[in-house]
């Protein structure tokens, strides 16, 4: 198997929409909750119309009160909208992952972006708990990838939903072999690209690229061959690259995640350069570890600096 199959195998942290957001501290982690949701009076604003057509003899002050009702309706399901996401991603920030899903299962018909990707993110974080079985682990897989996919349908210009696109689209390439895992490689990075436009200062979609370009950067010769057999330009990247798209995100986000710094250190050590290789690696193995992957990521930073003597 590619070493890519491990790929995106992480705990995603900032989850920040494009408007205006404000951010808390909670547990140690960098947490960003979306304030504000996109306008949907257009829909509303249509549906008014089509009534006002089978309705001409409505009296002025009929029709001020209607839109007052109207309006008011509008702004009620906008809070209502809201309180779930600030829910949501409170239970997130906890760690609730069962009852994040549960909560956000209710919303699985939703036409708003917002609602969908959050649910594709809880549904794949649900598969990947220890004591989800393998059968319900790969439902839910697919189950994530659907979610994220609606969620784009609805909203090509939300950056979370390319994230979560791309994500999902990775874990289901893990039950549909090499060769499917392989060709979606070359849709995965253009979606985490189009993420990135969308949102320059969401550093998990930066750090997620760079991980696709140190998966392939570390394949063996006889699975590039393998892959060279499949496709006629199977895709490539360096170790300068993945090194390139670590620090940017670091530079956006200092800090934000423990995978970030673990990645830094064996990127510098690909590249031959020990100095920083250890630097960032003791900054791995002195990240507070608040999850089981933080922990992971504490052994890994000190078997390697035992590996470089420091």
């Amino acid at each position: 198997m590619m070493a890519g199959a491990t790929f995106m195998r992480f705990a995603a942290r900032t989850v920040l929409s494009a408007p205006a957001c404000k951010a808390v501290k909670i547990r140690g982690y960098h947490r960003q909750y979306l304030t504000t949701f996109r306008n949907n009076t257009s829909s509303i604003n249509g549906g008014r119309t089509a009534f006002l057509l089978t309705l001409p003899a409505l009296s002025y002050l009929g029709l001020e009160a209607y839109r007052r009702v109207q309006s008011a309706t509008v702004v009620h399901a906008l809070e209502k909208a809201e309180e779930v996401v600030e829910q949501a991603d409170y239970l997130y920030s906890c760690g609730e992952t069962e009852k994040l899903y549960q909560l956000l299962l209710q919303y699985k018909d939703s036409d708003d972006a917002e609602f969908l990707w959050r649910l594709a993110r809880a549904s794949r974080d649900l598969s990947l708990l220890a004591h989800i079985a393998a059968d319900e682990k790969k439902r839910l897989t697919f189950e994530a990838f659907e979610y994220a996919k609606k969620a784009l349908e609805k909203n090509e210009a939300c950056f979370a939903a390319h994230k979560w696109y791309a994500v999902c689209l990775s874990d289901i390439g893990d039950y549909e072999g090499v060769k499917v895992k392989i060709g979606n490689s070359y849709i995965i990075k253009e979606h985490l690209q189009r993420a990135i436009e969308l949102n320059p200062k969401d550093a998990t979609s930066i750090h997620i690229l760079g991980y696709w370009c140190f998966a392939f950067a570390e394949l063996a010769w006889y699975q590039r061959k393998v892959a060279a057999m499949i496709f006629a330009s199977p895709p490539t990247a360096t170790y300068e690259e993945a090194l390139a798209f670590f620090l940017k995100a670091e530079e956006v986000d200092p800090n934000f995640y423990s995978k970030n710094l673990l990645m830094l250190g064996k990127s510098y050590m690909a590249v031959k350069d020990q100095g920083n290789a250890v630097l960032w690696l003791r900054k791995a193995r002195d990240y507070p570890p608040h999850t089981e992957e933080d922990k992971e990521v504490h052994k890994e930073a000190l078997d390697l600096l035992k590996k470089l003597g420091a």
